[in-house]
């Protein structure tokens, strides 16, 4: 995904990988069940003041002081052998 659906004044920053899009869930191949954490957060304002070429770490050190609340999501993803 590229981000493309996301509405006006949203980006998408670059992941772990320094790629700019969701790469999704791969776990290696008979590699049993692996866990994926999935979170969003309210914060308290529209801008957060971050630029698009962020690392994770720094928008997530730039919004903690913002956030209202945060929903977590669990999953698991497993690619039989």
């Amino acid at each position: 995904m590229t981000g493309s659906g996301l509405p006006e004044g949203a980006r998408q920053l670059p992941n772990d990988a320094r790629v700019a899009r969701y790469i999704g869930a791969a776990p290696p191949a008979g590699h049993g069940p692996h866990r994926y954490v999935v979170v969003v957060h309210a914060l308290d304002t529209e801008r957060i003041g971050v630029p698009a070429e962020a690392t994770p770490a720094y928008l997530g050190f730039t919004m903690t002081s913002h956030i209202l609340a945060r929903a977590v999501l669990t999953v698991t993803a497993e690619i039989p052998a």
